[in-house]
C-alpha cells in the first residue's frame, strides 16, 4: 500500500462539484425575494419623510408630500442655487481676469519685440570692450561672495534654514498655514481654474425629477373612516381613510385618484365607473376635465419606485480560489 502525503487530496483544479457545494454553504450568487409590507410606505405617507402627512399636498404627477417637508425642500434647493450662482460669478470673473492678463502679456510681448527691433546694432570693438568689462565685474563679485561665505561661521540654525529652503515638504517654509491636503486635485501643480458652468435654477421633484413649483402643489384631504373605534389613535389604525363617494376603505392595494377642484381622494374604480361617464363631480356637481383627475401614486421604497415591482435582489460576493 502506497503512502500518501498530508495534502494528497488538494487538487490543482476547482471542480464543478466543489463549486456547487461551496455555493450552497456560503450563499454565492444572487438571491431574490419579495419585499414585505413593512418595507413599503403607506399610500398616505410623505415621499420625503415616509411619515403620515399632516398637511398633505400632491404634485401634478400624483406624488404625495407633506406640505412642510416639500416647502423646506424647495427652500433648500433655492439656497443651493444661490450659492452655486455666486460661485459661478466668481469663476467667471476669474476667467475674465485670466483672459485679460493673457491679452496684456501678448501686447507687452509685441511691444518688446518692436522696441528690440528698433535698437541700433553695436560695433565689434565696443562689443568686445563691454564683454571684457562685464566678465571682470562678474569675477570680482563672485570672489567677494565666496570670501564672505568662507568667513561666515556655520551654525545649526543656518544649516536648518539651508535645508528648509530646499525642502519640498508642504509643512516647511511657512506652508503649514496653507491647506495641508496636498493630495487634493486642486493642489496639483498643473491644476487650473475650474470651468464656470451656470447652474440650473429649475427645482425638480425629488421623486419624479420633473419641474416643481409651489403653485403646482394641490392641497388634498382624506375622508376619515367611520368605524366607531375611538380608543386607538389614527396612526395606530391600519385602515384610516375611505372614499367619500363609495365609502370603500383606502389602502396600498386600492388604486386611488385625486379630484383637483376639491382635493378629495377617491378610488380609481369610482372614477372609471361613475365620474368619467358624465365628467361631473359627485359631491359638488361641478364639471370636470381630464386634467382634474390625478392618479395618486401608491407607496414605494428605495428598493422599488412603485408597488408594481417589489422584487429585491441581493448579490453575494464572488468566491475566490
Amino acid at each position: 500500500m502506497t503512502r500518501h502525503a498530508r495534502n494528497c487530496t488538494a487538487g490543482a483544479v476547482y471542480t464543478y462539484n466543489e463549486k456547487k457545494r461551496d455555493a450552497a454553504e456560503s450563499g454565492y450568487g444572487t438571491n431574490a425575494q419579495r419585499l414585505g409590507k413593512d418595507s413599503v410606505k403607506s399610500f398616505d405617507c410623505c415621499s420625503l419623510t415616509l411619515q403620515p402627512c399632516r398637511n398633505p399636498v400632491v404634485t401634478k404627477q400624483g406624488y404625495l408630500f407633506d406640505k412642510e417637508a416639500i416647502l423646506q425642500y424647495i427652500v433648500t434647493k433655492k439656497n443651493e442655487y444661490s450659492r452655486k450662482l455666486k460661485e459661478y460669478e466668481r469663476l467667471r470673473r476669474a476667467e475674465e481676469q485670466e483672459l485679460q492678463q493673457e491679452a496684456n502679456c501678448k501686447q507687452q510681448a509685441k511691444m518688446d519685440k518692436f522696441v528690440n527691433s528698433e535698437k541700433p546694432t553695436a560695433t565689434p570693438s565696443s562689443t568686445s570692450t563691454t564683454k571684457s568689462s562685464s566678465s571682470s565685474l562678474y569675477s570680482f563679485k563672485s570672489s567677494a561672495r565666496q570670501t564672505e561665505l568662507d568667513d561666515t561661521p556655520v551654525t545649526s540654525q543656518s544649516k536648518g534654514s539651508a535645508s528648509g529652503s530646499s525642502s519640498i515638504s508642504n509643512m516647511a517654509n511657512g506652508h503649514e498655514k496653507n491647506l495641508p491636503s496636498f493630495w487634493l486635485p486642486s493642489e496639483c501643480p498643473n491644476a487650473g481654474l475650474a470651468k464656470a458652468q451656470k447652474p440650473d435654477s429649475t427645482i425638480y421633484c425629488p421623486v419624479s425629477q420633473q419641474p416643481l413649483k409651489v403653485k403646482d402643489l394641490i392641497d388634498i384631504k382624506f375622508t376619515l373612516l367611520k368605524d366607531g373605534d375611538t380608543k386607538r389613535s389614527l396612526i395606530a389604525k391600519e385602515a384610516r381613510y375611505m372614499c367619500p363617494i363609495t365609502h370603500d376603505v383606502l389602502s396600498n392595494a386600492v388604486p386611488c385618484a385625486v379630484l383637483r377642484p376639491t382635493g378629495d381622494v377617491v378610488t380609481l374604480e369610482c372614477v372609471e365607473k361613475l365620474i368619467r361617464k358624465d365628467m361631473i363631480h359627485p359631491l359638488t356637481d361641478r364639471k370636470l376635465k381630464d386634467k382634474d383627475i390625478i392618479p395618486l401614486q401608491r407607496g414605494g421604497t428605495g428598493y422599488a419606485i412603485t408597488n408594481d415591482n417589489l422584487q429585491a435582489k441581493e448579490k453575494r460576493p464572488m468566491l475566490q480560489v
